[in-house]
């Protein structure tokens, strides 16, 4: 195995970033990073893990920047600034560096994947509209596929279709392919498609002050309670989460996962209890029984670790 000082030379993450506002040069930059190998990988993680060792935890974000370049690029159809997708798909990673466990048994590169899509799919959904567009996760999946499906319509001629509607036809296409009601595709075109509403509009052209929508908004996100709140949630969603999963064994662990925790590139969920239950050879049933005993057995240690 080669010398990890020789897999990257560099000690700290912003020793490859060039000069400010150079999103070219940042990429170029990443992309001529080495890859650490296997064994290089978990002896890095190692370290993290054992000895909160900084210095192999950005060895491994590192050598995994170009990953987030690659997936960022995927989301450019959104209006938002390449180099703002590419900011959140790094504190992903830097996210799955912290938690990846070396004893699983899989690279940091499939660990990650998951982390980068997450928060540039958070950072989409409350960048794109001031009103959020997507809550749940069938309105996630559609907000992730409308816009493609729709420029992949073909109108009579065979052309790509260019309509600011969707017909009849194309409604039930959309709900068929993904599995939701015809009423929750036209309620996404709608909201996707609204208009925005400018909330600061400036001075006025006679020079009086135009009032906007901002002028009745409060700003209550410094609230102390509203900050300790948030605070808790953060904790709660990551390590609270995380100390919860290590308590279930290792089919109730997947089974969560793949039920609640996975996303997939098209925005969707992971697998479906009648997948499961094919792949453990078991009923739909057992596998909803396992997944209920789970979720109370985590929700135990939710309120513990509160």
């Amino acid at each position: 195995m080669a010398a990890p000082g020789r897999a990257l030379a560099v000690a700290s993450p912003w020793a490859v970033v060039p000069s400010l506002g150079n999103l070219d040069a940042y990429i170029s930059a990443v992309n001529r990073l080495p890859m650490l190998t296997a064994d290089e990988e978990r002896e890095f993680a190692r370290k993290l893990k054992d000895d909160n060792d900084l210095e192999a935890a950005g060895k491994l974000v590192l050598s995994h920047l170009r990953l987030v370049v690659s997936v960022s690029r995927k989301y450019l159809g959104y209006g938002l600034p390449h180099g703002d997708l590419i900011q959140e798909g790094n504190i992903g990673l830097m996210k799955a560096v912290k938690r990846f466990d070396p004893d699983q048994g899989v690279r940091l590169v499939s660990y990650a994947l998951h982390w980068i899509k997450a928060e540039i799919h958070e950072y989409i959904l409350k960048n794109w509209r001031m009103v959020k567009v997507a809550t749940t996760k069938a309105q996630r999946k559609l907000f992730f596929n409308l816009r493609s499906m729709k420029q992949g319509f073909k109108d009579d001629e065979g052309a790509a279709t260019h309509r600011d509607t969707l017909t009849d036809a194309q409604i039930e296409v959309m709900a068929r392919e993904l599995n939701v009601k015809r009423e929750e595709v036209i309620e996404m075109e709608t909201r996707m498609s609204g208009g925005d509403v400018v909330l600061d509009p400036g001075p006025a052209d006679d020079g009086e002050e135009a009032f906007g929508p901002i002028a009745y908004l409060a700003d209550a996100t410094q609230e102390p309670t509203a900050v300790l709140e948030s605070q808790q949630r953060d904790v709660m969603a990551t390590d609270g989460i995380a100390a919860a999963l290590e308590g279930l064994d290792a089919r109730s662990r997947r089974i969560v996962e793949e039920r609640w925790l996975k996303v997939n590139d098209d925005g969707s969920g992971g697998m479906t209890l009648h997948e499961l239950a094919a792949e453990y050879g078991v009923s739909a049933e057992r596998i909803r029984q396992i997944e209920s005993a789970a979720m109370k057995k985590m929700r135990k240690s939710l309120a513990a670790f509160a």
